[in-house]
């Protein structure tokens, strides 16, 4: 099942009617591991499927397949592959735009970490 945001966001987008950039830019990360993903390739550089997947014990093969495939239609994350001994390996890499929302990432986590503190919760 897709992200609903994102329906709701790529539907305004082929109807050509969108008007709120804030709602496109929470499409562009909102999924269940999307933040997690983007995180992962910021700090870890070119990762492999299998290696995304274990970054969350509750991440399923079909769900972690839906999101990347979803990352690469939306120009955040780029696929390759490559021949390693002989057989063929498939890395995951950020994209210049997948960087580009690091700051927005970056940002958020500040105010949470800030909000949980006040909360006098502790991370």
């Amino acid at each position: 099942m897709t992200d609903t945001i994102r329906q709701y966001t790529l539907e305004k987008l082929r109807q050509k009617d969108f008007d709120c950039a804030k709602e496109y830019t929470l499409a562009m990360f909102s999924g269940k591991y999307k933040l997690l993903i983007i995180c992962s390739l910021y700090h870890n550089g070119a990762m492999r499927f299998n290696e995304l997947q274990r970054l969350s014990e509750h991440a399923t093969h079909k769900m972690m397949t839906q999101q990347l495939k979803e990352m690469i239609k939306d120009g955040l994350i780029s696929r390759h592959e490559q021949l390693i001994s002989h057989r063929k390996a498939v890395f995951y890499q950020l994209t210049n735009t997948g960087e580009s929302l690091m700051p927005i990432i970056d940002a958020m986590c500040q105010w949470g970490e800030k909000r949980l503190q006040d909360l006098k919760l502790n991370i």
